[in-house]
């Protein structure tokens, strides 16, 4: 079996704004090893989150792959890419996204009803997060009634409640203050680790990145290793100066285009 959870193999999505077409996603390529941790960085318009929601099945690629587990999400039908989505992965937004109208516990237990999952399968996972996350005491509570964080790590254990085998993360402490962010991100990473699964996490902030096992830089579409396991950095103009060549080199007509 491969030693690699996710692979993704020369992704491309485009965009039509007005007139012209918009690359938000360049050939890109990607494999991530079971258990690791990746952050992805990169400007504003950089394309990071539209790769993310890519990689997590929340959209459908133009052209190329993304493997989760052997299987390949992007052949997967609307149906069967949402059951494969409740059963194996998790997402947590920037925004807590949680129902208005719904409590806390209630708000954490809508995957579980959507995968039509038993009692006893969530039961100790549910004790596990509600300790971790330290939430124990606002379960009864509406989300308006919630602190930011608290809304947050509500949110988190939401995407965990199934024990996904791989988490996305698209700036889950953006809206958060900088000591809420903090906790928030320590709680995040120590029930990852708790749970081990793996995690790809898109964020601006380098204080938050270099706690991965990798880092990628996102730029004009295309993806750049900033930093691996050995903790090499790449320079950021060597970054730059790699994409501005890539941008100016050039364009080979694409698959589709015959």
């Amino acid at each position: 079996m491969s030693k690699y959870i996710l692979e993704a193999v020369d992704l491309i999505r485009q965009y039509k704004q007005y007139d012209s077409v918009v690359t938000a996603v360049n050939h890109v390529s990607l494999k991530v090893e079971d258990g690791e941790f990746l952050a992805i960085m990169g400007t504003s318009g950089s394309g990071k989150s539209t790769l993310l929601n890519l990689l997590a099945g929340l959209d459908r690629p133009n052209f190329g792959s993304v493997t989760i587990r052997g299987t390949d999400i992007t052949k997967l039908s609307a149906d069967k890419l949402s059951r494969f989505r409740g059963e194996f992965t998790g997402v947590v937004f920037q925004k807590h996204n949680l129902v208005p109208q719904l409590t806390a516990l209630e708000n954490i237990l809508v995957p579980t009803i959507m995968c039509n999952k038993p009692d006893h399968q969530y039961q100790e996972t549910l004790k596990k997060l509600i300790l971790s996350l330290k939430i124990g005491n606002r379960l009864g509570h509406l989300p308006s009634e919630l602190s930011g964080g608290q809304q947050q790590r509500v949110a988190i254990a939401r995407a965990l409640i199934n024990r996904p085998q791989v988490l996305f993360a698209d700036e889950p402490t953006g809206n958060l203050d900088r000591k809420n962010a903090d906790e928030v991100l320590e709680l995040l990473l120590e029930t990852r680790k708790m749970m081990g699964m793996t995690m790809i996490m898109v964020t601006h902030d380098m204080t938050i990145a270099d706690k991965a096992d990798k880092i990628y830089m996102m730029d004009d579409g295309k993806l750049y290793l900033y930093k691996d396991k050995q903790g090499y950095y790449k320079n950021t103009y060597e970054v730059q100066l790699q994409a501005e060549q890539e941008k100016n080199a050039p364009k080979a007509r694409e698959p589709w285009q015959g």
